[in-house]
């Protein structure tokens, strides 16, 4: 997917089908419209579905659609190609993200992200080598390098979602693969941990305590700020690239590094967030990092000092994404109210990344993004005082519950008292519920 998105303009699409710099942006828009559309609605349909069968068919789709927009032969089929990519890619992650959440413990979940996110970087940095040599192809069969490109990409799509029918797995409870002994073991880490063990039925009622809840709302707007960083960093990438003087195959290629460095920083970071069980802290250094190499982009003259500043812009916006998208996965119970939490983040900071895609204008690159690159640092400090607020107001609820549990000893019982029922009708509210911060 990351491959898709950073080859498209550089390899010509644009001319062929004779779409302008602002409609090209408004094509990349589209996409990120329809996540916002379909974002919640897909998640809901997992939690009331199979993650087996949702989440390949999801994949499956999207390789079809990705093959359609190397065939597309005008502007009106880019648009609607755009639009139908963003419909069937929308469930994806954060049904992945949910799906994690009932087989892993708390803790565990953020390096399980990271992973997974990791390797979105990473394919970046093959999909710039890619992009290069499938480029070369030019001509083949009639067809134009960039159409090679989307076929290519999504028939391997197509066959990857195959074979992810045999090994995503169901919830926890109707796991095959698990035996009985092993179910149960599963369940007591999972009961000691979170409500992740409980077997939950669908009701509204979570879904309306997830949209009334401060808490999640100051996940999604703490996306909302990265998100615009994030998509026009990796839209714009070969762009911002190229207009440090270098040639159109010099950018593809050199697109790998920053991807490279994001991944090997994601799953560092993450790590060490993970030892110490703190996510806050490493999302605003990460903040600060990506500041850094925003301010080096505006600040220096040269193409090689510009070209550093994009290493630390991608190290640090990459990480704090990766440690963001994890946190309602870790802080949001119950099941339900988590999985909307979940898609309510991408789909409130997909607004931001719709916003990012609409500003880094084509025609700003010949004063290499100035403007664009101070709103991203404002963004990301917005996304600072986001993430403050959050870190301080559960470091103080959880302070509050530990005072509660010391004056009443009824309270110490109450974890292994408490019925499922109440549990399920509580989640993060619950007296013994400690928030990850």
């Amino acid at each position: 997917m990351v491959l898709k998105r950073t080859a498209q303009r550089i390899v010509g699409l644009t001319d062929d089908l004779h779409v302008s710099p602002p409609e090209y942006n408004t094509a990349l828009a589209l996409y990120f419209i329809a996540y916002v559309v379909f974002e919640v609605p897909a998640n809901i349909v997992l939690k009331r579905f199979d993650p087996q069968i949702w989440l390949p068919t999801l994949t499956l789709t999207w390789g079809i659609v990705s093959v359609c927009q190397g065939l597309v032969k005008n502007k009106a089929g880019l648009f609607g190609i755009r639009f139908l990519l963003g419909v069937t890619e929308a469930g994806l992650f954060p049904g992945v993200i949910y799906v994690f959440s009932v087989y892993y413990r708390r803790h565990e979940r953020s390096w399980r992200v990271a992973i997974f996110f990791g390797g979105a970087a990473l394919a970046g940095a093959f999909g710039g080598i890619l992009a290069y040599a499938i480029g070369k192809m030019d001509g083949v069969g009639g067809r134009k390098g960039w159409e090679w490109i989307f076929i290519l990409e999504g028939i391997l799509t197509v066959v990857i979602s195959l074979l992810a029918y045999f090994i995503v797995p169901t919830w926890s409870h109707k796991a095959k693969f698990l035996t009985e002994s092993e179910k149960t073991r599963l369940f007591q880490r999972l009961n000691a941990d979170s409500d992740a063990a409980l077997i939950e039925k669908f009701e509204w009622v979570y879904v309306r305590q997830a949209l009334t809840d401060h808490l999640v709302w100051g996940y999604a707007f703490l996306f909302h700020g990265y998100a615009f960083v994030l998509y026009s960093l990796s839209l714009f990438l070969p762009t911002i690239i190229a207009g440090l003087g270098f040639k159109s195959w010099q950018a593809q290629l050199m697109t790998v590094p920053p991807n490279t460095i994001a991944a090997l920083s994601i799953w560092g970071t993450v790590w060490v967030s993970s030892r110490v069980n703190k996510r806050a802290p490493f999302i605003i250094g990460a903040a600060g990092v990506a500041i850094i190499g925003y301010i080096i982009l505006l600040a220096t003259k040269t193409a090689g000092a510009q070209y550093v500043g994009v290493l630390f812009a991608a190290a640090g916006v990459y990480t704090g994404n990766a440690l963001l998208l994890s946190w309602p996965g870790e802080n949001v119970s119950a099941q339900t109210k988590r999985a909307v939490a979940v898609a309510m983040q991408i789909t409130i900071g997909d607004i931001g990344a719709i916003a990012g895609v609409l500003i880094y204008r084509p025609n700003l690159s010949a004063h290499r993004f100035r403007v664009p690159h101070i709103i991203s640092i404002g963004y990301l400090l917005f996304s600072v005082l986001v993430a403050l607020y959050l870190w301080t107001w559960m470091a103080h609820a959880n302070k509050k519950r530990d005072a509660q549990q010391a004056e009443d000893n009824k309270d110490i019982d109450s974890l292994v008292a408490s019925t499922p029922e109440e549990r399920l009708r509580l989640g993060d509210r619950h007296p013994n519920y400690r928030y990850v911060i």
